[in-house]
This record gives C-alpha cells, sequence and structure tokens, in this order.
C-alpha cells in the first residue's frame, strides 16, 4: 500500500465524517446562536433555556436525515470492503 493510496481512503474517510456530522453539529450552532441572542435581548439567563432547543433541532435533525446519513455510511463501508482484495495487493 503506497501513501498515495492510504492518504485517499483517510480522504474519503473525513469527507464522509464531516459529510454526516455536519448537519446536526450546524443545527446545534444556529439554534444556539439563536437562543443567546434571545437570552440577550430578554436578559433570561437559563440553563435549560440553552440546552433543552439545542438538544431537540439535533435530535429532529437526526431524525430527518438519518435515512441519508445511514445511506452515506453504508455506501462508503461496502465500497471499502468491496476494495479489500486491492488493498492486499
Amino acid at each position: 500500500m503506497s501513501p498515495e493510496f492510504v492518504r485517499g481512503i483517510s480522504a474519503e474517510m473525513f469527507k464522509v465524517t464531516l459529510l454526516v456530522a455536519g448537519p446536526p453539529l450546524l443545527v446545534g450552532l444556529v439554534v444556539g446562536i439563536l437562543v443567546g441572542f434571545f437570552q440577550t435581548i430578554t436578559q433570561i439567563q437559563e440553563f435549560t433555556l440553552t440546552f433543552v432547543p439545542k438538544m431537540l433541532a439535533v435530535f429532529i435533525c437526526l431524525f430527518l436525515l438519518m435515512p441519508w446519513m445511514s445511506n452515506k455510511l453504508i455506501t462508503f463501508t461496502a465500497n471499502l470492503i468491496e476494495q479489500i482484495p486491492n488493498y492486499i495487493k
């Protein structure tokens, strides 16, 4: 296995990881900023006000995107397993 080959597999792995983990993280970030903005405007400093909306938004995002995410992960894993004979050479 050449360094370029390992670099290619690693790049694909990081790309799939970013594609799968990115949407829930972005949703959590946007909801966190909006809740923080709301807290700043209203001067309500409550811990559950920051935690619960982010948790619900990330859960809804995961629920809606789970078929797409699982498809990406299954496709990557299937391609990786199919290519095992080429990796051994």
